[in-house]
C-alpha cells in the first residue's frame, strides 16, 4: 500500500509538470485569444490557490481516494468487488463511473446556493487558460475529494483505476481550460468524444446561460445526455467575456480575496444567478 500511495503521489506530480509544460508551450505558439490580462497578473494567484489545496489534501486527507480503493480491494467493499467482471472491465466500469460522477457533482456546486458560493471563486478569473483549471477554493477541493472518496468505496473501484483517471481528469482540465488553438476539423471530431478548449470555454462566460452549460471535463457524453450541451458562445470565441460580472475588480481576483469570498456575497445559486 505505501508502494502503490508513493508510486502515485509522484506519477501525478509528474503528469502535472510535464502536461503544464506543454500546455504552456502552445498557449504561446498558438493561442486562440488574445490573454486579457498578462501571466505575471494571474498565475501566482491561480498557482497559489493550487498550493494551499494539494497542502490542505496532503495534511487532512493524505491517501485520499487511492488509500479508499486500496483499503477497499482489501476488505471487499464496494458493488466491483462483489462482481465477477474481468478486470478490464471493472477499471473501465469505475473510469466512466468516476466521470459522470465529476459531471454530476460540477452540476450540483452550480445549483446549491451554498456550493455555488464555493465554486464561483473558479468562474471568476477573467482570462481563460491553463491555470484557470487549478483555480478552486481549498473547501470545494476537501468537499469534492469526500465526495470522491465516497464513491470509490461505494463502487470498489480498483486503485489503478483511481490512480488513472486521476491523472486523466488533471490533465484533461489543463488541456480543457488551454488558451490554445485547435482546427474546426480537430475541434468537431474530438468533441463528440471529449471536451475541447473551445467546448469548455462557453462555460466560462460571463452569460448565466453559457456559465450553466457544458459541464463536463473528460468524456462529452453527459452534457449531451442530460441536454446541458451548448455548441458555441454567442458572442463567439474571440469576442466573449469571460468571468462573472460581478467580481470583476482586480482587488477581489487576489489570493486573500479568493480564499474570503465564499464568505462574502450573495449565496443564489449559478443555475438561477451566475454573479
Amino acid at each position: 500500500m505505501d508502494a502503490l500511495l508513493a508510486y502515485e503521489a509522484w506519477l501525478r506530480l509528474g503528469a502535472f509538470v510535464a502536461i503544464f509544460a506543454a500546455m504552456a508551450a502552445w498557449e504561446v505558439h498558438a493561442p486562440r485569444r488574445d490573454p486579457d490580462q498578462v501571466r505575471l497578473a494571474r498565475w501566482p494567484t491561480n498557482l497559489g490557490l493550487l498550493a494551499v489545496d494539494a497542502l490542505l489534501v496532503r495534511l487532512l486527507i493524505p491517501t485520499a481516494a487511492v488509500g479508499i480503493a486500496l483499503l477497499g480491494e482489501a476488505r471487499g467493499w464496494g458493488l466491483l468487488n462483489q462482481l465477477d467482471l474481468p478486470g478490464w472491465l471493472g477499471f473501465l466500469v469505475a473510469l466512466v463511473v468516476l466521470d459522470l460522477a465529476i459531471y454530476l457533482q460540477h452540476v450540483l456546486f452550480h445549483a446549491v446556493p451554498a456550493l455555488w458560493r464555493l465554486h464561483r471563486v473558479h468562474h471568476t478569473d477573467m482570462t481563460f487558460d491553463l491555470t484557470t483549471a487549478v483555480r478552486f477554493h481549498p473547501i470545494e477541493i476537501l468537499l469534492s475529494m469526500g465526495i470522491k472518496m465516497g464513491l470509490v468505496a461505494a463502487l470498489g473501484a480498483p486503485a489503478l483505476a483511481v490512480v488513472v483517471f486521476e491523472v486523466l481528469l488533471n490533465g484533461m482540465a489543463m488541456f480543457n481550460h488551454g488558451n490554445v488553438y485547435l482546427p474546426w476539423e480537430w475541434d468537431r471530431r474530438l468533441r463528440r468524444v471529449i471536451v475541447t478548449p473551445d467546448m469548455h470555454r462557453v462555460h466560462h462566460s460571463v452569460h448565466p446561460r453559457e456559465t450553466n452549460s457544458n459541464f463536463g471535463f473528460n468524456l462529452s457524453i453527459w452534457d449531451r445526455l442530460f441536454g446541458t450541451y451548448r455548441d458555441q458562445p454567442v458572442d463567439g470565441h474571440t469576442g466573449m467575456t469571460i468571468g462573472l460580472e460581478r467580481y470583476r475588480e482586480p482587488r477581489e481576483l487576489t489570493l486573500p480575496h479568493l480564499l474570503l469570498q465564499p464568505f462574502r456575497g450573495g449565496a443564489r445559486g449559478g443555475s438561477l444567478d451566475s454573479t
